[in-house]
């Protein structure tokens, strides 16, 4: 009779500790560089955390989540975090996860020198994505016009990044500004080759930003102070283990679908880090309000809701630099 009451309690405990795990819900991408975001979830119950992830379509999805209550911390573009940030959505950027990601990759039956040779031509992007505010600050540094019509010196056709390298290789788009790790599948495939990585304007390389709910950030500090130690120790593991960090991108994320050629072209356009800037945000802003992106009717500053506290103790205690 002990021994079962013993049993009992044991098993009562056990169930009591699996219970008291504090659920965080992700918003995420299934992209290359977002890879140590996913891993957070395999070692998050080493701080008591569990980790449900959402995949969606692009950043821009995931705003409604968040509005809904549905998201507690997202994996975006920065533009992303900017237009809910303008449109009112209690959210604060708490740390940067990668930088890149972007290129501007035309058909292989075409003769590309530089993005000028885009002027008469159709090029696809998805809408509100870090590859908008790519292509169209690309687009004005050589003075080309656009539009979503044939007007302009350059036609912009709007779509998932799904169906891009469909669309380039059906010959549908002359060009596309596409993330990793598709745009290196074009050019792996033979139908797509580059025109440019896109980063020598203002904005420089695009970074991805974690962004947090207000709601977090201020209520459950210490949830999300053992969030954010979890993303700091996922993406050093990453970094300091590139053998391992290919292996779970290519067989947890993609099924074995990308290659190991295709992921290393990826990453090597678009590593891992911790770390975003005011400054980024504020530049990244500027351009946004340039190029009519979010249409942001009162834009926000980048220092009023740019939060790097949690980042900096959690580099601190777990001795990143």
């Amino acid at each position: 009779m002990k021994k079962t009451l013993l049993c009992f309690l044991l098993v009562m405990v056990g169930v009591s500790s699996a219970s008291a795990a504090d659920v965080v819900r992700l918003g995420t991408l299934k992209f290359a560089h977002y890879g140590a975001v996913w891993y957070m979830k395999e070692i998050a119950p080493k701080y008591n955390l569990e980790i449900k992830e959402s995949v969606f379509p692009k950043g821009i999805d995931i705003i409604p989540a968040i509005i809904a209550g549905e998201i507690d911390v997202a994996a975006s573009a920065v533009d992303g975090a900017i237009a809910a940030r303008a449109g009112n959505v209690p959210i604060v950027i708490v740390a940067g996860f990668a930088k890149g990601g972007a290129r501007i990759v035309g058909r292989s039956d075409v003769k590309w020198n530089s993005v000028a040779d885009l002027k008469g031509k159709k090029v696809g992007v998805p809408r509100g994505g870090a590859q908008e505010l790519v292509l169209l600050a690309e687009l004005g540094k050589y003075n080309l016009t656009f539009s979503e019509k044939s007007d302009k010196d350059v036609q912009i056709v709007y779509m998932a990044y799904a169906d891009m390298n469909q669309s380039l290789m059906a010959k549908n788009i002359d060009a596309m500004c596409q993330s990793e790790p598709q745009s290196t599948q074009a050019i792996s495939k033979g139908f797509g080759v580059e025109i440019i990585k896109p980063y020598d304007t203002p904005i420089g390389e695009p970074v991805r930003t974690l962004i947090m709910t207000e709601a977090m950030y201020n209520t459950r500090k210490d949830v999300a102070k053992r969030f954010m130690k979890c993303f700091v120790e996922a993406t050093k593991y990453f970094i300091d283990n590139p053998k391992a960090a290919e292996q779970y991108v290519r067989e947890k994320m993609f099924k074995g679908q990308l290659t190991a050629e295709d992921y290393h072209d990826a990453i090597d356009n678009s590593s891992f880090t911790y770390d975003v800037t005011v400054q980024q945000v504020q530049v990244s802003t500027d351009m946004m309000v340039k190029y009519g992106i979010g249409k942001m009717a009162k834009p926000p500053a980048a220092k009023d809701y740019v939060k790097l506290d949690l980042l900096e103790k959690a580099k601190k205690e777990l001795k990143v630099k």
